[in-house]
């Protein structure tokens, strides 16, 4: 079994996902910290959630499409001198699909035609999974740029992650839909065939001739970069096959998450995708589990009469009542051992999930919110070796 620190060595993208609330956004910005400050190079964390905790977390005021250095000065606060730089962005709908127009259109009046379309800033911003196909454009983009080193990607909660894998094939099966096709026909020619007539004279009723004109104009000029859609679904594809791509699954060991993380870990198997790791938030920690803590949990639950009696008589000052330290000797043994319990089961838990990645890290509980570089680097610390 390996560790985090040899896994991200030998990437170059990391996706991160998870299920909501089970600390995936923090354990994505802390791989990226731990990465840019031990290993070295330049190392992105981009966010495909909309969320902007990873900007509180990393100090960024400016946080958006455009990739933004977290500054030496923050790492030096944290006691870190790191090897390298940490960049972070987070992924704006709206501006990249204006670039992908700009770099895919076949010339400058399809590419003006396109963006001043009444329902272009509606559509790109709601139809068919947009915000994950153009987050895969994006990833894309960014890594045949060769400006990274390592990129690590912190997806959308888990079945919408499903969805950010699968969307640049959906998106080149759409344009390519019966749909797409009804709705464009009349409009590429004026023979409108009678066994159609009908579907077009409901949705003219429904919908408005003028909708279907603008959607239909939408869609003609869009097919125009059909070729390069399709092309970039399957060079995606290829770049998440690749040995250089691996998945990190971020959950607690609670039911809900463990049965996300469960589906997420067959879903990729089911698509050939490296499961490089496998991350346990707010596990609980390892000396519940160890034997000689164990009897003398048992012994304070068991004889916390006689416990109690002695701690009294050799104590130099007065420790209370023993019957009062007897109820509390008492308590802490039964704490203990119910905590014990759970550590067990988790340990069970752990050990079922460690069948299929290359690494299986726990985190533990921290004291207080991670809201700061400082927090992400001792959350990192204490993943990136175990």
């Amino acid at each position: 079994m390996g560790s985090l620190e040899q896994l991200l060595s030998a990437r170059e993208i990391v996706v991160s996902c998870g299920s909501g609330g089970v600390g995936k956004t923090t354990t994505a910005a802390a791989l990226g910290a731990m990465a840019a400050s031990r290993l070295g190079g330049k190392v992105l964390v981009l966010t495909v959630d909309p969320a902007r905790r990873l900007a509180n977390a990393l100090g960024l005021e400016q946080f958006g499409n455009v990739e933004t250095r977290v500054g030496s000065e923050l790492f030096e606060a944290a006691g870190e001198t790191p090897r390298g730089e940490l960049w972070a962005a987070m992924l704006d709908t709206k501006e990249s699909w204006d670039g992908l127009v700009h770099a895919h259109a076949p010339d400058e009046e399809t590419r003006d035609a396109i963006l001043a379309n009444p329902l272009y800033q509606n559509i790109t911003g709601k139809f068919v999974q947009s915000h994950d196909y153009i987050a895969m454009e994006r990833l894309y983009e960014i890594h045949g740029s060769g400006r990274y080193d390592l990129i690590i990607v912190d997806t959308p909660p888990t079945r919408n992650a499903i969805d950010f894998l699968e969307a640049p094939e959906r998106m080149a099966d759409f344009f390519s839909s019966r749909l797409l096709r009804w709705l464009i026909a009349p409009y590429r020619s004026r023979l409108v065939s009678t066994a159609t007539k009908p579907f077009y004279k409901v949705a003219d009723t429904i919908l408005g001739a003028q909708f279907l004109e603008d959607i239909a104009e939408f869609f003609i000029l869009f097919q125009t970069m059909y070729d390069g859609f399709v092309e970039r679904a399957k060079a995606v594809t290829r770049l998440l096959e690749d040995r250089r791509t691996t998945f990190v699954v971020v959950s607690t060991l609670e039911p809900a998450p463990v049965r996300e993380a469960d589906y997420f870990i067959e879903a990729l198997a089911g698509r050939s995708f490296h499961l490089g790791a496998v991350v346990l938030n707010k596990v609980l920690p390892d000396y519940l589990l160890d034997p000689a803590a164990d009897t003398v949990a048992r012994r304070l639950s068991s004889e916390p009469t006689a416990l109690a009696d002695a701690l009294v008589g050799a104590a130099e000052s007065p420790v209370g009542d023993p019957a009062v330290v007897a109820r509390v000797l008492q308590e802490v043994g039964d704490s203990y051992l119910n905590f014990r319990v759970v550590a067990a089961r988790e340990a069970e838990q752990r050990a079922e999930l460690a069948r299929v990645p290359d690494v299986v890290a726990a985190a533990p509980y921290f004291d207080r919110d991670i809201a700061d570089l400082g927090g992400l680097l001792a959350m990192g610390e204490s993943i990136w070796s175990n």
